[in-house]
């Protein structure tokens, strides 16, 4: 009667694999790889025409028969001229060879104990999932985490 009231999740437990570290490490660095890869793309509809013909009244006034240039924004070439984290880490590195720039940036360790976040909703948390170490803070956290992420990474 008394390994009735056992919880299911302890047994279960036993029974999944559990990763290193090193296997730890390794997962969260391709997961961030993918990330970075899923970062920066050109966006699909940035020469997207509208096919309706929309009437340009402020165009035709201004023009009164002569045709202006279009005048384009900063945010036009912002988008057009986007670079990724690691362009811009070049850039850096090449026109400021001196310190201080990003590569030497640096800053002391901190005194105070290290924080950990929930890896599904991001508050503070007190526990660490078995088989791969994520940091959880709740059962509804630990449920999302183990229906979606805990071990679905290729290692």
């Amino acid at each position: 009667m008394a390994n009735s009231r056992e919880s299911g999740r302890l047994k279960d437990a036993s029974q999944k694999r559990v990763l290193d570290e090193a296997s730890r490490r390794r997962r969260a660095r391709k997961a961030l790889e993918a990330l970075e890869q899923d970062n920066f793309h050109d966006d699909p509809h940035a020469d997207l025409v509208m096919s309706k013909k929309v009437p340009k009244f402020q165009e035709t006034l201004d023009n009164r028969g002569g045709r202006k240039k279009k005048a384009r924004s900063a945010e036009y070439y912002k988008q057009r001229f986007r670079k990724t984290f690691a362009q811009l880490v070049e850039e850096d590195r090449n026109y400021n060879p001196d310190p201080p720039n990003y590569m030497s940036a640096q800053a002391m360790p901190s005194k105070l104990p290290e924080r950990h976040f929930c890896a599904v909703c991001g508050f503070p948390s007190n526990y660490t999932c078995i088989p791969c170490g994520a940091r959880y803070c709740s059962i509804r956290c630990l449920g999302t985490h183990l229906d979606t992420r805990c071990l679905k990474w290729t290692a």
